[in-house]
Parts: structure tokens; sequence; C-alpha cells
């Protein structure tokens, strides 16, 4: 199957039976999802869920968040993975939006990745969610998904995302996202994979490969 129409495959695969996708991440506000996508790094948005709402509450601003001492931050995340360095990267990030974006969480991607703590795909999904860029942000389910179906072989993240941009157009890209993050997380998952329960079976690369159909 020819990459493009294994994209248009897939792709109208999940319009049709995926109407709706969006994050599992809990939030009120942009700084609050920024929080929470810092939060979420190498942990599971079940667990950021359950951690945030006192942290939010806690902290309903920049200002608040700036202001904070870091065992305070440390005693709200201190169940997420990396506790210590993901609450320095609060603090400082909370101080760097008050002194250098008027406490707004900007919706340039390269302004995004100045903040500490936030990395190429952090800023992807702020850009996305929050301001509807057209960018895809590649975290592992993102990867291991479109590896595994033969949407890109991209070494990289930032190889992924550019031949995922290339192939998906503009107004598919934010939902696109969630709906290969969805499908990874609950079908394609890393272990034992629902290949049979998966209506793009027909269009994976992988699975394609190693299933002989009589």
């Amino acid at each position: 199957m020819r990459k493009k129409d294994r994209y248009a495959s897939v792709i109208g695969w999940f319009k049709e039976n995926v109407p709706v996708a969006e994050t599992e991440l809990h939030y009120d506000n942009p700084f609050h999802l920024l929080i929470a996508v810092i939060l979420s790094a190498q942990c599971t948005d079940r667990r950021v869920n359950i951690v945030s709402p006192p942290l939010f509450k806690a902290y309903p601003t920049p200002e608040s968040l700036a202001a904070a001492d870091f065992e305070e931050v440390f005693g709200y995340v201190r169940s997420i993975s990396y506790p210590n360095n993901k609450a320095r990267h609060l603090i400082a990030m909370a101080k760097m939006l008050v002194e250098d974006f008027g406490s707004m969480v900007p919706s340039d991607i390269d302004d995004l990745v100045r903040l500490p703590g936030v990395g190429i795909k952090t800023a992807n999904v702020i850009a996305a969610v929050v301001y509807d860029k057209p960018v895809i942000a590649v975290d592992t389910h993102v990867f291991r998904v479109s590896h595994r179906i033969g949407l890109s072989d991209g070494k990289t993240p930032v190889a992924v995302q550019k031949e995922l941009e290339k192939y998906i157009s503009e107004e598919d890209r934010a939902i696109g996202h969630h709906w290969l993050i969805l499908h990874g997380r609950y079908t394609c998952t890393a272990r034992n994979p629902k290949c049979d329960a998966c209506g793009l079976a027909d269009f994976c690369r992988e699975y394609l490969a190693t299933h002989v159909k009589v």
C-alpha cells in the first residue's frame, strides 16, 4: 500500500469511527493545562488528574506559583515521576510567564519551548489544544503507532512529526494527535496490542506483514 493511500485510509477510519478525540488531562485554563502537560511527562494522565486538582487550587495563577516554595510544590507532586525536577520546573516556568509573558501562556512554539520543563512535545500540545495550531505532538504513543501502522519511519519524534504533518491536512492535525495517542493508549498498546479488535488492521503495515490471511 502506498503511504498516501495508507494515510487516507487511516484518517478516513478515524473520522468515521472516532469523530471526537481530545486530551484526557483535566484543566480549567491554559496555565493549568501547561502544568498538567509538564507533569504528564513519563507519567500517566490518570495520575496527573489525581494530583492536579489540589495543585490547581493552591496555585490558581502564575503569580501564586512563581512565589511558591519548592518544598510546598514538591508536596503536591511527590507521587508524580521525577517530582524534584518537575517541582523546580513548575516554579521556574511560572516565574518566566510572569516576567517575560505578562502571566499569559504564549501561543508561539518558540516562546513555549523557552519555558522550563517545556520541550517540543509539550509546546505542540499547548499550541494545538489551546490555540488550535496545526501541529502534531509526538509522544511515545504517537511514535509507536506511527511506526507500526506505517505512517512514518522517522528515527526521532521531530522526524515523525514532520512526516505526519506532511500527509495530514492542517484541519485534521489537532484531532489527529489525539486519535493516535488514544489509539496507542487503548488499542495499539506497547505490549500485547489488541490487533484482532483494531479497526486499522487492514491498513496496518505491521499487522499485514505478520498475519497471513486465508
